[in-house]
């Protein structure tokens, strides 16, 4: 079965870990809001990991993180 790129990113939000600052290594999905919230204000940064970054904050704004947890238990057999 082939994933769309909503698929993949959702993946991508459950595998990838944070690349640099505060919470560098942490997976992008564990990230605490208010650190989400610091960079929507501020602004994210361009390119995937922004993409990736407004996603996990759009998510845990709407208190969607629950569509998160099958995909993550999934991964993280990985």
């Amino acid at each position: 079965m082939e994933q769309g790129p909503q698929s993949k990113m959702l993946i991508q939000l459950v595998t990838m870990r944070m690349p640099y600052g505060k919470y560098k290594g942490t997976l992008l999905c564990d990230l605490p809001e208010p650190y989400l919230s610091w960079y929507n204000a501020k602004g994210f940064p361009k390119g995937q990991m922004g993409q990736l970054l407004a996603s996990i904050y759009e998510i845990k704004l709407n208190g969607l993180e629950y569509l998160l947890k099958p995909i993550k238990a999934q991964f993280a057999k990985r």
